[in-house]
């Protein structure tokens, strides 16, 4: 099934005054592609594909023209439980959790795409083996996030690479409705690793984040419960390199509590890249070393500054 419009700038489909459903497009079909074409103003997410065997997203706009606000739908592009996915050659704008999220989902590429004035630019969320690659992500809350979630059907995700990609001026206020995963990070995240494994970031210029440029953190930090036994909460086998780095020199976000504890750890001087220090029990050999597997790793990314910020012990 193709569904083509003339071109994002020529073919719009306008949902402004929407009174029943959320969706501008919600589709369950295999096979499916939809390019050529705008989508402005939906009740919920702009379009979410569910299910589906080989999902192609491209050359799409997605906006809600009021600008930002917590009433917006809370994802542009919304892949769920899919397999084989790319996304290429979009434009999001204003949603209120992330204009480009692909969750649950193997096999996915996310390329050429713009997101800006997001709450998270890209989210990638319990995904295993998936590419992002030469995206920009400016002027969202955070840039580009990779996280695993508990109570989800699709669990331990891993297998993730984000290169060449742009993501700068990340500092936009989080305006994600309260109980929101994403309405916990503070405003000025550039890269943000949460409770995943076996991540490769390179080749990417991360710039000018009031609050971290890359953080990789477990789950345990967000401080709330979960009754999921098969959940891994812990980030592991993070290998950071090759990257440019220019770190603002900024108060983080103190309205946020991982934001209160940078800023209270470092001030206006916080390094390009940090580290929780919680370590999956199961990674750690009897004599307290690290499995190879599991390390983080960090090389050639200039002259920056790494921190451990060993959060049990804060």
């Amino acid at each position: 099934i193709t569904i083509q419009g003339a071109g994002k700038d020529k073919t719009i489909l306008s949902f402004k005054g929407q009174i029943s459903g959320a969706e501008g497009l919600n589709i369950t079909a295999n096979g499916v592609v939809v390019k050529d074409l705008a989508i402005e103003d939906t009740k919920g997410d702009a379009i979410k594909v569910q299910g589906a065997d080989g999902v192609t997203l491209s050359n799409l706009k997605i906006s809600w023209t009021g600008g930002a606000s917590s009433e917006n739908g809370a994802y542009g592009l919304y892949p769920v439980s899919c397999k084989k996915v790319l996304i290429e050659g979009c434009v999001v704008s204003d949603a209120s959790d992330a204009g480009i999220y692909v969750g649950q989902s193997t096999d996915v590429i996310v390329r050429n795409n713009v997101a800006f004035n997001n709450v998270a630019g890209i989210e990638i969320e319990n995904c295993i083996r998936a590419d992002v690659y030469e995206n920009q992500a400016y002027e969202n809350t955070g840039g580009i996030f990779v996280f695993d979630l508990p109570e989800l059907p699709q669990k331990n995700g891993h297998t993730v690479r984000l290169y060449d990609n742009i993501i700068r001026d990340n500092n936009h206020v989080n305006f994600a409705p309260e109980g929101n995963t994403v309405a916990l990070v503070p405003s000025g995240t550039g890269v943000l690793i949460m409770s995943t494994r076996q991540v490769e970031i390179f080749g990417n210029k991360i710039l000018n984040h009031h609050s971290t440029s890359t953080s990789v953190v477990s789950y345990l930090l967000t401080q709330n419960p979960f009754e999921d036994t098969l959940y891994n909460p812990f980030s592991y086998g993070v290998f950071i390199h090759d990257n440019e780095y220019v770190q603002a020199a900024a108060m983080p976000d103190t309205t946020k509590a991982m934001g209160r504890l940078v800023a209270g750890l470092f001030g206006t001087e916080v390094p390009e890249i940090i580290y929780d220090g919680m370590m999956d029990p199961a990674m750690v050999n009897k004599d307290g070393s690290i499995k190879d597997e599991a390390r983080i790793c960090i090389k050639n990314n200039g002259e920056i500054r790494f921190a451990n910020i060993n959060a049990p012990s804060q």
